[in-house]
């Protein structure tokens, strides 16, 4: 009996093997034969939820090639659209197209397709529905016509920031935040240790806000041909509904989903179909594949010590200085790449990660290969470390940038596990290791040395930026002090180089390769994907990596992503003080604020 059971199982263990290997078999075999691009069609897009920056291979779905369509997908399909004789037109859906930043590289990449003589129709059941549409109206407005739906309305009432302001919650659970900053402007703890904005976070709050909405305005009055005085006359009045819209001149008219697809499909001609962006991009092929080789690396999400990994809670994704280090390192000794794209899109986070990818940007550079930085959301803090020390840097007009700056400290939280009933005792060894421990406040001296260390870092950082920028560091320091700027902002003060996306920053890499300004460009994103069964089989924990390069450029295997989620509760509780890890990995950090729109 026991040898039928262990026989059983073994039969069991051994279907299941064989139905994966069925499956991914069946799988390349359908992408082996896929469908034509249509002669005659009509591409289309839905933007009902923000379109993700980039995507790493670290599930089963990265492995299946299932992984979603990503901005710069959006981005290449519209840029090789625009000059393929089958497309004939553009739709979009417009929901939730998420941040400022991103909402103007699509406005950027629609008026580029605007231009090459074809037309673009955005629509939406209604833009915010009785709530803020502000965002996506913003985007709607670089499209020739704006429809809504009969029922619908604009919702186009302006921006708000909000910031929550926790001090007095924290005091009633008995948790003592104990941080110190650099400097004035480095406003990432105040929520923590204030009660409302202080001068200083209001005055760069209000600045950055008031950027991003007169950055609206204008978009919006130069899109329907109005003026700007026009246009905050609108959102003063907004919300409209339906035909109150079209008087308003924001909306071409009131109709539904099938009339707008009727009236493209007519326009195209005979036998029109509809094809979404990116499965034309898959058909159709990449623009860029040709010429001399441009990588393109990302730096992408909360920067770390380690790997580079995906949040399995938050959605997000970690940017590991092991693994944008390692494929600097493999880019440089590519001899095929004559320029490196590097995309960041980062709040910033530890010092000491940031600067292994800062220090491998500097070696690029002084490897003859030149690093075009280009910005997303935001580069600020870490963020901007890793960034500066690129050869040029790009920047959206409404990307957070800067927040040069540091903070450090502990939540203290005896008094809160006391309320519990819970008492800790402490035998130390070594008159500061208590330095990190939630249990117990700083000392005078261990404060004296938290501030030292501020100090210190705060020098570092504000020193190579003025370098990299080849500014006085009077001049550098009088920006940075922990402020964010908008990237239009930061222009005028020389934290960047030039307004724009990914079109912007090829054209400078272009430059910086000493290259024609059209001359055809091959981009190769580093580190390079890898085989589908080589990505199953380090899903599955088998160790593939011939050297630390190979194995920072891998994939994390999955009994590592079970426990990692686990350990992604756990960090919620060491923001909130309520384990020893405290603020650790996240001295140059500054989140996003809130903003509603």
């Amino acid at each position: 009996m026991k040898r039928f059971f262990i026989g059983a199982l073994a039969f069991i263990g051994a279907l299941s093997i064989l139905f994966v290997v069925g499956v991914v078999g069946l799988l390349m075999l359908a992408a082996s034969s896929k469908p034509g691009v249509p002669s005659n069609l009509v591409l289309e897009l839905d933007l009902q939820q923000p379109l993700p920056e980039y995507t790493l291979d670290t599930s089963l779905a990265g492995a299946f090639g299932e992984e979603p369509t990503s901005l710069r997908d959006v981005v290449e399909g519209l840029e090789k659209g625009a000059t393929d004789p089958r497309v004939k037109s553009l739709v979009v859906r417009i929901g939730q197209p998420g941040s400022s930043a991103q909402v103007q590289e699509l406005r950027d990449a629609v008026k580029a397709f605007r231009a090459s003589g074809k037309r673009a129709v955005a629509y939406a059941d209604g833009f915010g529905e009785a709530g803020n549409g502000t965002g996506a109206y913003y985007l709607a407005s670089a499209f020739d016509a704006v429809y809504i739906q009969p029922s619908g309305d604009v919702g186009l009432t302006g921006l708000v920031m909000e910031t929550p302001f926790a001090r007095d919650a924290f005091a009633k659970l008995g948790v003592k935040p104990e941080f110190g900053k650099r400097a004035e402007f480095k406003n990432a703890v105040n929520t923590f240790t204030d009660e409302s904005y202080g001068p200083h976070q209001r005055e760069a709050t209000e600045a950055f806000g008031g950027g991003l909405f007169q950055q609206v305005v204008k978009g919006v009055a130069e899109g329907r041909k109005l003026t700007e005085d026009e246009v905050r006359a609108l959102i003063d009045r907004a919300p409209f509904m339906g035909q109150a819209a079209v008087d308003a001149k924001l909306v071409d008219g009131l109709r539904y989903r099938d009339e707008i697809h009727d009236e493209l499909k007519k326009q195209a001609g005979d036998g029109a179909e509809f094809l979404y962006v990116d499965k034309y991009l898959e058909r159709a092929g990449r623009p860029h594949q040709t010429g001399t080789t441009i990588a393109l690396i990302y730096g992408v999400g909360e920067v770390l010590r380690g790997k580079s990994q995906s949040n399995p809670l938050s959605g997000g994704q970690v940017m590991g200085g092991d693994t944008v280090a390692a494929a600097f390192r493999k880019a440089v000794e590519d001899p095929s790449v004559k320029a490196i794209l590097f995309r960041v899109d980062s709040p910033g986070g530890s010092y000491s990660a940031s600067d292994t990818i800062r220090r491998e940007v500097q070696r690029a550079r002084e490897a003859g290969k030149p690093v075009i930085v280009s910005m997303g959301t935001y580069a600020a803090s870490g963020g901007y470390f890793v960034a500066m020390a690129g050869d040029k840097i790009v920047a959206q007009p409404g990307t957070l940038t800067g927040s040069i700056g540091v903070y450090n400290g502990k939540f203290v939280t005896s008094e809160l596990w006391a309320k519990l009933g819970v008492n800790f005792d402490t035998i130390a060894f070594g008159k500061n290791a208590t330095f990190s421990s939630s249990d117990q406040g700083f000392t005078p001296e261990q404060r004296a040395q938290l501030e030292s260390e501020l100090d210190t870092i705060y020098l570092d950082f504000t020193s190579r930026a003025a370098q990299a920028r080849n500014m006085p560091l009077e001049k550098l320091q009088a920006v940075a002090k922990g402020r964010v700027w908008t990237g239009e902002d930061a222009l005028e003060r020389g934290l960047v180089d030039a307004l724009g996306g990914y079109p912007k920053a090829l054209e400078l890499a272009r430059e910086a390769a000493k290259l024609e300004k059209d001359a055809p460009v091959r981009i190769v994103v580093f580190p390079r994907p890898r085989p589908t069964g080589q990505v199953l089989s380090e899903l599955l924990g088998k160790h593939e990596a011939d050297n630390s390069d190979d194995e920072a450029t891998g994939h994390a295997a999955m009994s590592s992503q079970v426990l990692e989620q686990v350990r992604a509760v756990y960090r919620v509780g060491a923001k909130l003080g309520l384990t020893g890890q405290g603020a650790e990995g996240r001295m140059l950090y500054a989140p996003l604020p809130e903003v509603r729109w």
